[in-house]
């Protein structure tokens, strides 16, 4: 073995020598972090000395000798401050229980502070991604769309007033037969309703035949005579018509010459019997009413509609409606009638729409749902969930970057759906809070109570 050779293996000896004595000093290993026990911070004193679930269910963390509980982003911090939940202003610098409550006192992450909004005097929040996921904190990017919004309103049908008509009597006299027996009959117009026995129709038939005997006597007589004899006939004719005699029944009359002492009446309208007024042998009085009759072909649809939608409707519109009587059946209208007046009892706007109702499927009485749908004016539009009413006013959290949070305070406006427009507050394109808002109102709140608390943090407590 030569020189070099030795020299070589002595110095591969010292070098490994030297490496087995400094790398311990160089490299030393990772002391174990030691847990002191579990808690779960939610419940005053609540201690374990093994994981697992508390009373409430809920996973119990660390509480480790450095006094650095496992949660997502803790790091241990020469700074750091402890805090209880329920009373933001007990603050220590060193882990331990709530003096007041005896709660397990928390500490207080650097990835959570307050910033300040804007002028409205709001303090929004920093809340790091991870504890954004585990708050399932969602967002939506508000966008300028028109909406469609739907009205709905509590309707009852009705008949079409144009189209009802009272079959009165315009003489008086007996009723000797009613031709309608029942409510609900259908009548179609000419068709008999009643046949009445009166002197006094019996006294204008005879009337009628007198004068048209004595025109006929003396027609070919001179003009001034024949003329006057004409008026009679003419005076005597009108009165029977105006009392309801038709033309079929005064032809009847020239060619048998012969008074009838039953004057049947006829029906003036095509419809159904609504309300039956008399019985057989009654003896009715001149205008009295036998029937009450409405055509039900077209019908009327009365809703009521809430104040807040009023603005919303006008005359013309198309109404939808709906009933459990003909499930998966839309019946098609039109608003042809909106009341000035607001039902001071109910708060609520009375508007009409006519039906055309085919098959009478629509019966007076009946209740429908009715809808009109309304296209909105383009607006900034957001889904509903975005919006904290807290009585007084409305906030929408809006996200200025992945991790910072501002509340806006917004002028709502419709509503459709899920969705809800934005007069004033928010811009179009901005990306708003749709889930959590809560969670970062509440974090803002908590924040804002542990700066008020600041500068008494640092004073002991007083049993």
């Amino acid at each position: 073995m030569n020189k070099k050779a030795v020299t070589a293996i002595v110095a591969s000896v010292v070098l490994i020598i030297a490496g087995l004595f400094f790398y311990p000093k160089l490299f030393v290993p990772k002391q174990e972090r030691r847990i002191l026990y579990w808690t779960d911070p939610m419940i005053a004193g609540d201690r374990s000395d093994h994981p697992g679930k508390s009373p409430m269910g809920m996973d119990r963390i660390p509480v480790y000798e450095d006094g650095v509980q496992n949660q997502p982003g803790a790091e241990k911090d020469a700074k750091a401050e402890y805090y209880c939940p329920m009373h933001p202003q007990v603050i220590r610098d060193k882990p331990g229980a709530c003096n007041i409550c005896g709660m397990t006192l928390v500490k207080k992450s650097t990835s959570q502070f307050s910033i300040s909004a804007d002028s409205l005097g709001l303090a929004g929040v920093v809340i790091s991604p991870s504890r954004q996921i585990l708050a399932q904190v969602a967002t939506s990017v508000a966008k300028r769309v028109s909406m469609e919004k739907s009205i709905s309103a509590a309707g009852r049908i009705d008949y079409a007033e144009p189209n009802f008509r009272h079959i009165s009597t315009r003489f008086p006299g007996r009723v000797e037969k009613l031709y309608l027996t029942y409510t609900g009959q259908p009548v179609k117009k000419g068709d008999p309703v009643a046949d009445l026995y009166s002197p006094e129709a019996i006294s204008a038939q005879r009337e009628y035949l007198l004068a048209r005997k004595s025109f006929l006597e003396v027609k070919e007589s001179p003009e001034m005579i024949s003329d006057g004899a004409r008026s009679l006939l003419d005076e005597a004719r009108e009165k029977l018509l105006l009392w309801g005699f038709t033309g079929a029944q005064i032809a009847l009359l020239d060619s048998t010459k012969e008074v009838k002492n039953d004057v049947t009446i006829y029906s003036p309208i095509t419809g159904t019997v609504l309300k039956k007024n008399v019985d057989p042998q009654h003896y009715a009085g001149a205008g009295e009413d036998l029937y009450d009759v409405a055509d039900l072909s077209t019908i009327w649809m009365v809703a009521n509609a809430y104040e807040f939608d009023m603005q919303w409707l006008k005359l013309g519109q198309n109404v939808t409606a709906t009933t459990d009587a003909y499930p998966g059946v839309k019946f098609s209208g039109a608003v042809n009638f909106i009341s000035p007046m607001i039902d001071p009892a109910t708060r609520t706007l009375s508007l009409r729409a006519e039906f055309s109702n085919p098959g009478d499927k629509l019966k007076p009485g009946m209740y429908v749902d009715a809808f009109v749908n309304v296209t909105l004016p383009p607006a900034v539009v957001v889904p509903a969930t975005a919006l904290l009413s807290t009585g007084t006013r409305t906030v929408v959290w809006v996200q200025k970057g992945p991790d910072i949070f501002l509340p806006r305070l917004v002028q709502p406006g419709a509503r459709a759906g899920e969705r809800v427009q934005i007069l004033e507050g928010i811009s179009e394109g901005e990306r708003v809070v749709t889930s959590g808002g809560y969670l970062l109102d509440s974090e803002s709140e908590l924040q804002a109570g542990l700066s008020a608390a600041a500068p008494a943090e640092r004073e002991p407590s007083r049993q």
